[in-house]
């Protein structure tokens, strides 16, 4: 441990660059943002992240970057931690899907932040996710360094229930401190931001509309309902159009968006900064979370504070999060989604200060989650963990 006249280190225990991974990023960049910038409580941050160590992906393709990764993850980023283990008085790995690396640390005084328990559904629901025993043996060797750390930092406390229901951890091992939104997520104008988003998008249609989904193609995040929404959306508003921001479809959605005659009327959107992201936002009419599963739901938040409602699963962490400034249908109900889209589509053409009232309610609930109030009570739960090992 440090000397009493210094500075409480931490090493905040980030995903490898590499991997690309926006939100995980976002949060460490934005916790450590907060540290060094007059949040801190007193500690000295640092980010520790090596590089990736390529072996096979100069040779091309997918399959072999997926092997670099898990060489670096299993093997690489492990080794090079360990060197650094004595020299700071706490670590902080802000992705769950890291937590192997905890094996490498001072456990007593490691704190992990798990965003949802997707990472851990193959060991702890092998029948809704069947893997290959070597996949199942990895996903142990992360759960045995999650349930390792001091203490467990949850986005939501629908994350912190399930960790409970499924037995991992006790409460008292747990502490909810919700994710904040970037600056750049607000209702307020960015000329050069908007002028991108026109480039991307187009000049802004006012008599279109818009339609955005924000987030991977991943199974969860049903893009499927997705399309088949906006597909039933366009029998009512034939100029209607779907944002994807986020990566491309996959073969299986592109096949799906051509055979419900849509793929014409998608745009999809590749890497955009956030304040890009946010021009993207504020010009959408609707912005839809329609996932089955979902860790906190941080597109719910930053449409909100741009001031651009929300359609979204009827999930608890959703409904944590978005309350009653979102609306909400059940996961995969696409007549009900459909209805209620084009609900709020008449209410924008037809009731416009009601549709204000909803906007501004949107922006009040999205106010309520500030990466200040996340590290603050970061920094809170630093403390606790460093005099527990007093």
């Amino acid at each position: 441990m440090s000397r009493p006249t210094q500075a409480p280190r931490v090493g905040v225990v980030c995903d490898m660059l590499e991997e690309d991974w926006f939100s995980m990023n976002l949060v460490a960049d934005m916790l450590l943002s907060g540290l060094r910038n007059g949040n801190s409580g007193g500690f000295e941050a640092s980010r520790l992240r090596p590089p990736m160590r390529r072996r096979f992906t100069g040779a091309g393709g997918r399959r072999l970057f997926n092997a670099d990764r898990l060489l670096n993850r299993f093997w690489d980023y492990p080794r090079w931690l360990r060197r650094r283990r004595d020299e700071f008085d706490l670590f902080h790995v802000v992705d769950h899907s890291y937590a192997q690396l905890v094996h490498q640390l001072p456990p007593e005084r490691t704190v992990v932040t798990c965003h949802d328990l997707d990472t851990f559904r193959c060991v702890l629901e092998p029948e809704a996710e069947p893997r290959s025993p070597l996949f199942k043996a990895m996903t142990r060797r992360v759960l045995e360094g999650f349930r390792r750390a001091a203490r467990v930092a949850c986005d939501s406390s629908a994350t912190r229930d399930a960790l409970v229901a499924h037995g991992l951890f006790t409460h008292e091992r747990l502490a909810v401190i919700p994710n904040g939104v970037h600056p750049a997520f607000s209702r307020r104008a960015d000329a050069e931001a908007d002028r991108e988003a026109e480039r991307l998008l187009g000049p802004r249609d006012t008599c279109a509309v818009e339609l955005l989904h924000v987030g991977s193609t991943i199974a969860r995040k049903r893009v499927d309902v997705l399309l088949k929404v906006f597909a039933e959306v366009r029998r009512e508003f034939p100029r209607a159009r779907l944002i994807r921001a986020g990566g491309d479809f996959t073969a299986e959605q592109c096949a799906l968006a051509e055979s419900l005659g849509v793929a014409d009327s998608v745009v999809v959107l590749s890497y955009l900064s956030a304040e890009e992201l946010a021009a993207v936002y504020r010009r959408a009419a609707l912005v839809l979370l329609p996932s089955e599963r979902e860790g906190f739901g941080l597109p719910v938040v930053e449409a909100l504070a741009c001031a651009t409602p929300v359609v979204a699963s009827d999930l608890s962490v959703l409904r944590e999060v978005g309350a009653e400034a979102a609306t909400y249908c059940a996961v995969g109900d696409v007549e009900a989604w459909a209805e209620a889209v084009a609900t709020l589509i008449r209410e924008r053409e037809r009731e416009p200060s009601r549709w204000n009232e909803r906007q501004e309610a949107g922006a009040r609930r999205a106010s309520l989650f500030t990466w200040r109030e996340y590290v603050a009570r970061t920094v809170e739960l630093y403390r606790e963990v460093l005099s527990s090992c007093v």
